[in-house]
């Protein structure tokens, strides 16, 4: 024998331990930094921060040609001194200053 097969055991037996689970789904998988602690001891968890009321985040579709218009606008904008300008700022100003009677039936 080799012993590739006792040290793929040896590997699927080290993770699967309950501290190396939590280590994986709280730090790798999204979780804040690792802080070490001494051995046995039981970490306190945080209370969630509280998410912002004041936006959401949302997922709209875009045609590509839509979304490079969009792109070109903002590197646009930026260039010529809105350094803070984003896809989101120029939406918002976009619908602060639509005017809706102009709007086609199609749409």
């Amino acid at each position: 024998m080799s012993g590739k097969g006792n040290e793929a055991g040896a590997l699927d037996a080290l993770f699967e331990g309950d501290e190396v689970q939590e280590v994986l789904a709280e730090r790798f998988y999204g979780g804040e930094p690792a802080k070490a602690e001494p051995r046995g001891r039981k970490r306190k968890r945080r209370k969630a921060k509280a998410k912002p009321d004041h936006y959401s985040v949302i997922c709209i579709s875009l045609y590509k040609e839509d979304l490079e218009r969009l792109d070109a606008k903002v590197a646009e904008l930026k260039e010529s001194g809105h350094r803070k300008m984003s896809r989101s700022a120029l939406i918002r100003f976009a619908l602060d200053h639509m005017d809706t009677d102009k709007l086609p039936k199609a749409y």
